[in-house]
């Protein structure tokens, strides 16, 4: 038997109905807000995220589905969003149009790593993205809107984490005090925590190894090294989420796993679902268009998966919306009455009643345990009888009754009733 590949989950239908919650939830909330739908395409040139998202970081060195096509070009299943929406908005020259940009994406994403509890190598992310804006108040706008769907979905127990790694002027200082800094105890860290003192020291303080946390707690801060300009923008940041009633948590260890950040890092993260908590991250990128060739664009956002997010909700008991089910099931008494069956549900369907019937050729008992296994409202059955007197018994299905309609106003009777 061919089983699906590891990493990947099939969303069955009775489980369906929870994205399609969400979906409505993320729907109205970027309505309020004012972002607008963009889809771009599954896979791009991998170009695209060496530039974007940096060569030296664990998405891009290990973790991308890369591969030829025939035309022997480099393509790659896209690892996250934001790469691919900076490259449409500079590709379709979205800045000649009001800013700021501000839309949002559900997007399938891929990513080659150990799966783990809510981030499958095939996993599902809900992110948001605002070009043409360099102020506090977008941060923090960004910001709302994550903590907008968690209210609204009911949970409550997300902490916000906050940071600031400046622009590159500060970090570049930063990260001379985290290279003298690390060296001391290199010796005694991991193997990749070897290779980043090198090549960037300042992804060792997002290290998980129990070994080096110990030396990254006592390592130097990067609220320290903020230029003037970087710390009035963080405390920006932290004046808007105030005036907002939006509560929060400095922590200096937030870095982030992508090259683009710039400034404002921040995460959301859930004791319930073990180590792996967080489950939305995102912050500002100010030098990803101009990276890819485009003007210089303030630019902020951030992705949250949906699957994690999906673990988070059922671990605090809540109820994510609840299974749609067909309202009438009609039950022909034998082979002869089926067509006339089926005649009637489609009549039901074209003026808007959920409705179905058999297409097996079962018994009409098999029919009725199968009706009330499935949890449909209401029951007909269609025999000889109910076709010659061009009336039939509508049964409810939770106390039994029935009541006796014409064939020419079911439609107007269940009208009534929805």
């Amino acid at each position: 038997m061919v089983k699906a590949p590891k990493g990947t989950k099939d969303i069955l239908p009775d489980a369906i109905y929870k994205w399609h919650y969400i979906e409505k939830i993320i729907e109205k909330i970027t309505s309020l807000y004012g972002l607008k739908e963009i889809r771009t395409p599954i896979f791009e040139h991998t170009e695209l995220f060496v530039r974007g998202i940096g060569e030296a970081t664990d998405v891009v060195g290990k973790e991308m589905y890369t591969f030829l096509d025939k035309g022997d070009r480099s393509i790659t299943l896209k690892p996250e969003g934001t790469a691919g929406v900076a490259r449409a908005y500079i590709e379709s020259k979205l800045n000649a149009h009001p800013l700021p940009a501000k839309m949002y994406y559900i997007t399938p994403v891929f990513r080659y790593e150990k799966p783990q509890s809510g981030r499958l190598r095939q996993h599902h992310q809900f992110g948001i993205e605002i070009f043409g804006s360099y102020s506090a108040l977008a941060d923090a706008e960004v910001i709302s809107v994550a903590h907008s769907l968690f209210s609204t979905i009911g949970i409550k127990d997300l902490e916000l984490r906050i940071n600031s790694i400046g622009c590159p002027a500060c970090r570049a200082k930063y990260n001379l005090a985290l290279k003298e800094y690390f060296s001391l105890h290199i010796d005694s860290m991991c193997p990749t925590c070897t290779e980043r003192l090198e090549r960037n020291p300042l992804r060792i303080l997002d290290c998980k190894s129990e070994i080096c946390r110990t030396y990254t707690k006592k390592a130097p801060v990067m609220l320290d090294f903020l230029c003037t300009d970087c710390l009035a923008h963080h405390n920006g940041v932290l004046a808007a989420l105030d005036a907002s009633g939006i509560s929060y948590a400095i922590d200096p260890m937030i870095v982030r796993g992508l090259d683009y950040y710039t400034k404002t890092v921040f995460e959301f993260v859930s004791t319930n679902i073990g180590s792996q908590g967080t489950v939305c991250g995102g912050g500002r990128y100010d030098n990803l268009v101009s990276d890819l060739d485009g003007k210089p664009t303030g630019a902020v956002g951030f992705g949250l998966g949906l699957e994690r997010l999906i673990m988070v909700a059922e671990a605090t008991g809540i109820a994510l919306g609840q299974q749609q089910k067909t309202y009438v099931y009609i039950a022909p008494q034998d082979a002869a009455q089926s067509v006339a069956a089926f005649s009637l549900t489609q009549n039901l369907r074209n003026c808007g009643i959920s409705a179905e019937c058999d297409t097996l050729g079962r018994s009409l008992r098999a029919q009725m345990k199968y009706a009330d296994k499935q949890g449909y409202a209401y029951v007909i059955v269609l025999g000889r009888e109910e076709l010659s007197s061009h009336q039939v018994q509508v049964k409810k299905m939770t106390d039994g009754s029935t009541v006796c309609v014409v064939m020419g106003k079911i439609v107007d009777f269940f009208k009534e009733i929805i």
